[in-house]
């Protein structure tokens, strides 16, 4: 019992401490990164705290099964260099015997994890492309902004506006460039205000010229006093398909195309690699006195690196049909879990390269 409550005291410690400062670097970046999609006008401005935090909601996942093996990692390591991992060996506790307080400690996190990548993450990405679809429908005359060159819904114009009055009805200096059916028009006026005719609103240009281009070469040019554009309310393309990473679960395995079967071995993946993430743990933990100290920490964080860039690989070979689901979940993390297992099963027996050469030739013989 002692070994068990000393273990995952300075666990619950550690992991916390960790969560804390990943989470609050994440939350930054992903900030950062909103702040930018804002500008661009990809999302919208109000909305940006609510973009972030689906978005690090999504994120959990990677997140808590990283501050889980630095936490594992950060400890067996503290009690390799204090001479304690010593005792308990004198004491009879082999490196296996701390796989069970281990996986006390962290089947909740484990649990958490897999909810997380199973069912929120596909809830925050639905909820984030909501927002962003939205805000993407606006209206053309919501679109507008002074001194900005704004882009249509439907991305056949381009408006431009100096400057606008208090109650947003009207402007000066106004640019309208429009593609449409061959024909690319070039509008420009001093002025213009918005009216009401029926249930549509419209752009009523003052003093301005209209440049009329087609694909034939021909070319028109008029000028006016007074102009009449009709402004689309909700000028938008069709929507496609939903991306895979919107889809729940249940529908990835109800519908088994490659590019819902890669989204679900990312998405188990995280669950898996969770697991195996606590036995390299307990490999990679020793410490060499006569080595540095930061030098399995960076193994470690080496080998978590490598082990989510396969997952990321896994998905794309998965997606463009170069491996088959069942292969790649066996073939990654099974391979994982087994080398990792032997690698304890190693450093538990204290075995070495000659002693397995020694027996295998003496079983031969």
């Amino acid at each position: 019992m002692l070994f068990h409550s000393t273990l995952r005291k300075e666990l619950a410690r550690t992991f916390g401490a960790t969560l804390i400062v990943l989470v609050t670097i994440v939350m930054t970046m992903t900030l950062i990164r909103t702040l930018s999609q804002a500008t661009r006008g990809s999302v919208n401005p109000q909305e940006v705290l609510m973009v972030m935090g689906y978005t690090v909601l999504g994120y959990l996942p990677p997140i808590l099964t990283l501050s889980l093996f630095i936490a594992i990692v950060g400890t067996l390591s503290r009690m390799y260099r204090d001479s304690e991992m010593v005792i308990w060996f004198s004491a009879g506790r082999g490196l296996s015997s701390f796989l069970s307080p281990l996986l006390r400690f962290a089947w909740p996190v484990l649990l958490v994890v897999g909810l997380l990548a199973l069912v929120v993450w596909p809830w925050a990405n639905s909820q984030t492309q909501e927002l962003k679809d939205r805000y993407g429908k606006r209206g053309d005359l919501e679109r507008v902004a002074p001194g900005q060159f704004q882009e249509s819904a439907s991305g056949k114009r381009v408006f431009f506006l100096d400057k606008d009055s208090p109650d947003n009805k009207s402007g000066k200096n106004i640019f309208i460039s429009t593609n449409e059916r061959g024909k690319e028009t070039v509008t420009s006026a001093r002025s213009g205000r918005i009216v009401t005719i029926g249930d549509d609103q419209f752009l009523l240009l003052a003093n301005g010229q209209r440049l009329e281009s087609s694909s034939n070469a021909q070319l028109k040019v008029s000028e006016f006093e007074e102009y009449l554009n009709r402004i689309s309310q909700n000028d938008v393309a069709a929507v496609g398909t939903l991306p895979a990473k919107t889809r729940s679960t249940f529908a990835l395995v109800m519908d088994p195309t490659n590019l819902h079967l890669g989204e679900l071995a990312w998405r188990l993946g995280l669950a898996l690699a969770a697991f195996n993430f606590i036995v390299i743990a307990i490999t990679v933990s020793s410490v060499n006195p006569r080595a540095g100290r930061s030098g399995h920490l960076v193994f470690a964080l080496f080998a978590f690196v490598i082990y989510y860039n396969l997952l990321n690989m896994g998905q794309s070979w998965i997606t463009s049909g170069r491996a088959s689901f069942s292969a790649f979940m066996f073939g990654l993390h099974g391979t994982v879990a087994v080398v990792g297992l032997f690698w304890l099963a190693k450093q538990h027996n204290g075995w070495s390269m000659r002693d397995l050469i020694g027996r295998r030739r003496a079983s031969a013989a």
